[in-house]
């Protein structure tokens, strides 16, 4: 029997087609619990729900756009309808940046990141909290980034969508507290995923990030970066709130 208490608990994860999220969905099955699996990519999103299916697990799938309310609600009524409840949200899905000083940044680029990486996960988390507060306990992580840490991990725009996830789950812990919820955030270092940086070639901001990515280390899986994810939301991290977890082999430390 797993130690971690989550069997049979209801878990959404956002971005779970794939990396790190995907990584999360089967953790988070192994360890029987039911998963949401949220995403943009229905083929992804599919082949996780089957790959949970036949590991003997449950697993359903909502596709859409989490920046859309419609989506949002969906997500949180298909868990409470088909797993009778739900206690983790797993707020992980995110975009990168094109590494832009500011100067550089434009509006399109500041927009998206910011609704993707910190507007969606704030609306998908306001939808669940009702659920949560009525059940008198819940589990919300995030995937923040090193970039939530430091100015010298990532352009403007993601730099400061993942200070902003910083600054929710530190407000979450805060609030609801006393009311059995936790909110906490591991903080990836470089993982080997499939996102991609789409820099300008020759521009400011590529040029002075690529300087400071000698420090970054060794590249981390996926399966260790929601290794963690599991363990926030786990009872083993029960008195664990508003932590901010560097999952990064030391480069916060540099």
């Amino acid at each position: 029997m797993s130690s971690t208490g989550l069997g049979g608990r209801a878990v959404i994860v956002t971005g779970a087609a794939s990396g790190i999220g995907r990584a999360a969905a089967l953790a988070f099955a192994q360890e029987g619990a039911k998963v949401l699996v949220a995403d943009l990519d229905r083929d992804g999103a599919e082949q996780v729900v089957a790959a949970v299916g036949a590991q003997g697990g449950t697993a359903r799938a909502v596709i859409g756009d989490l920046g859309d309310q419609r989506v949002v609600d969906q997500v949180v009524a298909t868990a409470v309808e088909e797993f009778g409840g739900l206690d983790v949200l797993v707020n992980n899905a995110g975009v990168m940046d094109r590494f832009s000083a500011a100067a550089d940044t434009d509006d399109a680029e500041w927009e998206r990141v910011l609704r993707v990486n910190l507007t969606a996960p704030f609306m998908l988390t306001r939808a669940v909290l009702p659920h949560m507060l009525a059940a008198g306990r819940g589990e919300i992580v995030f995937t923040a980034s090193e970039a939530a840490l430091r100015g010298s991990a990532a352009g403007t725009a993601y730099t400061a969508s993942k200070h902003g996830v910083v600054g929710l789950v530190k407000s979450l812990a805060v609030m609801y507290r006393d009311q059995g919820i936790r909110a906490n955030a591991i903080a990836p270092g470089g993982t080997a995923t499939g996102i991609r940086v789409d820099a300008r070639p020759g521009a400011h901001g590529p040029a002075v990030i690529g300087a400071h990515a000698t420090s970054m280390g060794r590249i981390a899986t996926a399966e260790e970066q929601a290794a963690a994810i599991v363990f926030l939301a786990s009872d083993a991290a029960g008195n664990v709130n508003g932590v901010i977890l560097p999952v990064d082999n030391g480069w916060s430390a540099v």
